[in-house]
């Protein structure tokens, strides 16, 4: 079987294809010489009067020949030429005329005649031609007879020219007068404006930095999550500078086809280069700075080898003013990258979520673009609502507003606080339905018991350590607790509530969120027993699983060793690892188990309320508990809690 990865390969040498086009053109050549058979050069006189052939009675002794030629056909020829004459008469007759000719001349009159042969026709094709058709018909009867030879030829030139569809990469050239926007828009990110304007002195000073022999191109690499402005950032740069922005997505590289990713990137790299001072923009170009050499198909590094290049500038004018820039959702942080690559950029900004003061700018900026009247900003505390939408982008923040707008739109009211809320709500979790568990009582009161756990696990340390309530709820994360169902996360009821930014966990942290989470199943267990104990709580032992294995296997967290275990491959560190998160996990859920036994009596008061109103918001629980604040109370100071402390001791006994 022949190996197309190395034919494409060949075919990226020049020499090869000049060499490959001359033979398809001598066999192109040599095809058509065959094909055409040398004609007659005897004039042809065309008539279709019959009585031509009539008065040939009179003239048999004269006639060489006499030939009929298709006479089958609807327009029958008759081939005629006298001894010594130069030039053929062919007369066109109709097929019913022919008939007759042929039975009240040609027999009756004893005429030589025979019917037309192939080899003849084909040697005197001028017979079968009408009067003044002459070239064009040659030219209309090859192209007919060489349609399928012709359409490959130009296959196969258009490919060596052009590529093949599907190897090129669609680019857009955008000039700075249609470049929209200015860095100002970027709200906050005051960081990342300030290395960016660092960049923007770079270019326009380039000969100062030649002083300092710094000759290589300014290519830079953006990295951060999606949605964060950095697509937007090129712009303002290119539009600052003056310069055009060409920009491409680095997935249209992978085409599939041998050297494909290479041919375009040149492309790219001519086009810009003929604009003199120009950007080039890659936008997901992850793929490019994987470490190249893993494969054994070599060519599969064709594309990122030829990026190295171009990255490295040309030693010329051409192209000295070419701006690489490339942008990546990942970081060599995070993800193994290629050093090579990584050594080609001098610049690397590094893009973030923005902080809960910036969330507040963002969301005036993007509520201020609306006319007058459609927000109540008296009513509006956006202090609040960017506070619940931590680890939200830009992109994603303006997304709620949207959905703000539409459910204000469709409900015909203006957009305040609560309304922000259930447009994050709907933006992150989706769509809730009542309707799934309506008419299933005894799986809602198992849902509420369900949450209502996971929420007093979340407040039992600040009511251990004797906080009021109206503290604890400063404190506390929570936003609502419902029990509709929701069809995008797979649950029938959920807790939903705020978080904190980039906060660094401690251990007593993270065994508080394990404690948390461990209050659901807790709570089930507590009012149906052990083997009542429903699959509900599937996605927070996966979870709790995942967290412990952190804190024991990777942080070593309750080992004085801190090492990685996970980086030992052998088997007693996999088993060491197993009994650690195994004898925590029984520490911390027996905790939980005790700790929740005493908020029973306050989770029996709650469950009916939050059974009846589906949804209770943070404001209405706290309303709930300061009306059940003597049972909460009493429970707390119940002398069947144990401590956490106790609990592991009591573990280690079991």
């Amino acid at each position: 079987m022949p190996n197309f990865a190395r034919l494409q390969i060949a075919f990226k040498n020049v020499y090869v294809r000049i060499l490959t086009a001359v033979l398809l053109g001598i066999l192109t050549g040599w095809a058509i010489y065959k094909a055409d058979i040398p004609q007659d050069p005897s004039p042809v006189v065309y008539s279709q009067n019959i009585s031509e052939i009539t008065q040939l009675a009179a003239q048999k002794d004269r006639l060489d020949y006499l030939l009929v030629a298709k006479p089958l056909s609807d327009s029958p020829r008759y081939i005629y030429k006298y001894k010594n004459a130069p030039q053929l008469h062919v007369v066109k007759v109709p097929s019913t005329s022919h008939l007759s000719l042929e039975r009240e001349v040609l027999l009756k009159n004893a005429i030589p005649y025979s019917i037309a042969k192939d080899e003849y026709l084909a040697s005197h094709k001028a017979v079968l031609q009408d009067e003044g058709e002459g070239v064009g018909a040659d030219i209309v009867d090859f192209l007919k007879r060489h349609a399928l030879d012709l359409t490959v030829l130009l296959v196969i030139l258009y490919a060596m020219k052009f590529g093949i569809p599907g190897m090129g990469m669609s680019s857009q050239m955008i000039t700075p007068d249609k470049l929209k926007g200015s860095m100002d828009d970027l709200i906050g990110m005051e960081d990342i404006k300030q290395e960016v304007l660092h960049l923007e002195d770079m270019i326009r000073n380039r000969e100062l930095y030649k002083e300092h022999n710094i000759d290589k191109p300014f290519n830079v690499m953006l990295t951060g999550p999606a949605g964060t402005g950095k697509t937007k950032l090129v712009g303002y740069l290119a539009k600052r500078l003056d310069i055009p922005l060409i920009q491409a997505s680095g997935s249209a590289l992978e085409s599939g086809y041998v050297g494909g990713g290479s041919k375009a990137l040149n492309a790219l790299y001519r086009k810009a280069s003929g604009k003199g001072r120009c950007i080039i923009f890659l936008d997901e170009a992850q793929s490019l700075f994987m470490p190249r050499g893993r494969s054994e198909k070599k060519w599969e590094d064709d594309t990122a080898n030829t990026l190295l290049g171009l990255l490295d500038g040309v030693k010329s004018d051409k192209g000295q003013g070419v701006i690489w820039v490339v942008a990546s959702n990942f970081d060599d942080a995070s993800t193994e990258m290629d050093e090579a690559m990584l050594r080609r950029f001098s610049v690397k900004i590094n893009f973030r979520l923005p902080n809960k003061g910036e969330r507040k700018e963002l969301l005036r900026s993007f509520l201020s673009r609306k006319k007058e009247g459609l927000v109540d900003w008296n009513d509006l505390d956006l202090d609040q609502v960017a506070e619940i939408t931590q680890n939200l982008s830009p992109a994603l923040l303006e997304t709620v507003v949207e959905r703000a707008s539409m459910i204000s739109i469709q409900e015909k009211t203006i957009i305040n606080t609560d309304l922000l809320f259930r447009a994050y709500e709907r933006a992150t979790i989706g769509l809730t339905d009542r309707a799934t568990t309506a008419e299933k009582l005894k799986q809602r009161e198992r849902i509420a018991v369900h949450e209502l756990g996971h929420f007093f696990m979340q407040i039992d340390p600040f009511l251990r350590a004797g906080m009021s309530l109206s503290e604890v709820k400063e404190k506390s994360h929570l936003l609502k607790i419902s029990t509709e169902a929701v069809s995008k996360i797979g649950a029938l009821g959920y807790v939903l509530q705020s978080g904190e930014d980039m906060s660094l966990r401690t251990l007593e942290e993270l065994e508080r969120d394990v404690i948390g989470l461990y209050g659901g199943v807790a709570a089930e267990e507590l009012f149906y027993g052990a083997r009542g104990i429903s699959v509900g709580s599937q996605n927070d032992i996966e979870k709790i699983t995942k967290m412990l294995n952190l804190m024991v296997g990777r942080l070593s967290m309750y080992s004085r060793a801190k090492i990685d275990y996970s980086q030992l491959q052998n088997d007693a560190s996999g088993e060491h690892t197993l009994r650690q998160v195994e004898e925590k996990s029984d520490e911390l859920y027996n905790y939980t188990l005790n700790s929740i036994r005493d908020y029973k009596d306050v989770i029996v008061s709650i469950k009916d309320t939050l059974l009846d109103q589906y949804v209770l918001s943070k404001d209405a629980v706290f309303n709930l508990l300061e009306e059940h604040q003597e049972a909460l109370m009493a429970g707390l100071n119940a002398p069947r809690h144990a401590s956490l402390k106790l609990c592991a001791e009591e573990a280690a006994v079991a």
